[in-house]
Parts: C-alpha cells; sequence; structure tokens
C-alpha cells in the first residue's frame, strides 16, 4: 500500500532523479514532474508529466485534486514561494531545496560579498541554522533563496514545509560538477595539483543521495522547519583531490599554495579563504536522520559519470553549471608558467 501521492518538481534533475528513487523505493506514489517530462528513473510504475511552473496555471493542472507533498528541487525565488502557497488546498505538505549559501557571519559577509575586499565570509564552524541569513530580495541567487523561504515559513500554517539548505551539491548528473577540477586533470595526464589556501579549504559538499534521504524522511514527518543539508563529513579540497586520483588509479603531486589563488592558478570551485561546514545535528534531532552515502564512497559513481561525460564533448559544452563562472578552470599554460618561475 503506497504512503501517499508524492509530486516532485524538477525530477529530471540531479537531485530530482535521486528524491524521486528514494521516494519510490520507500512506497510512495511518486509523479515525476520537469519541463521536458521523463521519470527521473527508469521505474515503469513513477508517472511522468510535462510541466512548466513559468506558464500560467500549469503547476495547478499538473497537481490535479492534489497531493500529499510535493517536493520542490527548482524553486529559487518569492514568486516560487507565493506560487505554492496559493496551491496550499492541493498540497498536504511540501519539502523545498534552499541553500547554505543564504548565511551572513557576524559582520555582514555573505557569498555574495567574497569578491569585496575581506569579502570572504568567516562563519562559524559548523554553521547552525540559527545563524544570521541575508536580506530577502531580488538582487542575487542568496537573497532570491531567502526570500523564498520567509514566503514558505509565513505560511507555515496553512503548508506545512521543510526547507533544505543544502551544501555543494555533488553526484552523477550535476550541471556544474565541481568533481571535474580534478577528474579532467586525471584524464589529461596532468601530473600536478596547484592548490591554494595550502590545499586546506574545506566546503562541505552534500550527495545527492543523502538529500534524497532528507527529503524521503521530511515527506514522511510534515512540519516546518528549516534543516541543513551536507554529508557527514568535509573534506578539506587536498583530501577531495587525492580521493579522486585514488578512485581513477593515478598519482598526482600536490603543489600547495599557501594564500590566495594567483588568478586561475590554484583555484578550484571549492576554494574558500574560511572554512564553510554546515551543521547536522538538527536533522538528526527532528528527523533521525542518517547519512546514506560518504564522500568518498559516493566518488566511484561521480567519477565514471564524469570520465564519460568530459570524453564524449568539451567541458564547456558539457558543465554549464562551471561555465557560469566565467573562468577557465583548465588553464594548463598559465600553471605551468607558475611552476617554471618557481622550479
Amino acid at each position: 500500500m503506497a504512503k501517499g501521492h508524492a509530486f516532485v518538481l524538477g525530477a529530471t534533475g540531479q537531485v530530482g532523479r535521486a528524491a524521486v528513487r528514494a521516494l519510490a523505493a520507500d512506497g510512495w506514489e511518486v509523479t515525476a514532474g520537469s519541463r521536458r517530462g521523463g521519470r527521473g528513473e527508469d521505474r515503469p510504475e513513477i508517472r511522468s508529466v510535462s510541466v512548466d511552473r513559468n506558464d500560467e496555471g500549469a503547476l495547478a493542472a499538473a497537481l490535479g485534486d492534489g497531493v500529499d507533498v510535493l517536493v520542490d528541487i527548482v524553486a529559487y525565488d518569492a514568486g516560487h514561494g507565493r506560487q505554492l502557497t496559493a496551491l496550499a488546498d492541493r498540497i498536504g505538505s511540501a519539502v523545498v531545496i534552499s541553500s547554505g549559501a543564504v548565511y551572513e557571519d557576524d559582520r555582514g559577509r555573505s557569498f555574495d560579498t567574497q569578491q569585496e575586499p575581506d569579502g570572504f565570509p568567516r562563519y562559524p564552524v559548523p554553521i547552525p541554522e540559527t545563524l544570521t541569513t541575508v536580506a530577502p530580495g531580488p538582487s542575487s541567487y542568496s537573497t532570491r533563496k531567502i526570500a523564498l523561504e520567509r514566503e514558505l515559513l509565513a505560511a507555515g500554517g496553512t503548508l506545512p514545509t521543510t526547507l533544505v539548505r543544502a551544501g555543494a551539491i555533488h553526484g552523477p548528473y550535476c550541471p556544474g560538477p565541481r568533481e571535474a577540477w580534478f577528474v579532467k586533470r586525471a584524464l589529461d595526464g596532468r601530473p600536478v595539483r596547484l592548490l591554494a589556501h595550502g590545499g586546506a579549504a574545506r566546503f562541505h559538499p552534500a550527495h545527492v543521495d543523502n538529500l534524497a534521504e532528507l527529503i524521503r524522511l521530511a515527506a514522511a514527518s510534515p512540519g516546518t522547519r528549516v534543516l541543513n543539508g551536507a554529508d557527514p563529513e568535509a573534506p578539506t579540497i587536498a583530501e577531495i583531490g587525492a580521493a579522486i586520483d585514488a578512485v581513477m588509479g593515478v598519482a598526482s603531486e600536490q603543489v600547495l599554495i599557501p594564500g590566495e589563488p594567483e588568478g586561475t592558478v590554484g583555484l578550484t570551485p571549492w576554494s574558500s579563504a574560511h572554512p564553510i561546514v554546515y551543521d547536522m545535528t538538527a536533522a538528526e534531532r527532528e528527523l533521525g536522520y542518517r547519512p546514506v552515502v560518504s564522500y568518498a564512497d559516493s566518488l566511484p559513481a561521480t567519477v565514471e559519470w564524469l570520465a564519460g561525460e568530459l570524453t564524449a564533448r568539451d567541458w564547456r559544452d558539457a558543465f554549464p553549471g562551471l561555465v557560469k563562472y566565467g573562468l577557465d578552470f583548465f588553464d594548463y599554460a598559465a600553471e605551468d608558467a607558475w611552476l617554471a618561475a618557481r622550479d
């Protein structure tokens, strides 16, 4: 007997696929919703529907007479929050993916200020959900995400919503996979990895299967709450590089730059002047959450997928989420020049 009807919006993305899989395995009747349709998982019992939330009335039509839980992977702003609250009579509860980027330190620094002089936030380790956040607004990803949260939290009496503030999401099907920084270098036969901040930077990853486990637990226990979503460990960049090289069977040299990156030399998608580590005790306390996979154990599947994508096409075509940084993460000539100047 099914636990109820779960509708996953954004079902064919990296987190959506994992959520569909986890909910179906847990006994939910699952509808996978996405703009192009598709189940996200190749399971005949999963119903799929094509829906673009930005089309007037499309989401309401897709929900039909209603669902027990709506899992929204692709909500990004206050308008999306109001869209969900307007449909509260058709949604028993919601689980919505937010972002750890919403936090602000005690000097008002956040991800939005990181390019300013001394602008990188210095968060407590670990970061609790009670930490101050940026102000809501339309100006950035962070401010739009917190505006989304505020809309949904204010409607907690009519639409119980669990908001999951995800860390650095990783796993197969990622549009901007940070692990590609190491995987491509291994595929290209690069013998050295240049890492700024002494290789000690930490940017807490969140595997899609761990986020899916949080979603599964929250779906079964409706409530209005904010929870961090991250892996059981927050490895350093040097540890990540060593783990990926081990999976790929290569032994590269790590050259540790003690300070900031020099242009793109030493810069990685995890580079951070101060550690970013999320506290997971609230999820453990409120939902009985336990991670289902460690970072290291998740790597073989991720590396296999990445290697296939990087072998088939240029990284810029494969990973638009990396292109958006506007940087060449694989400027080998700059690395070689830096090394030659210090040989």
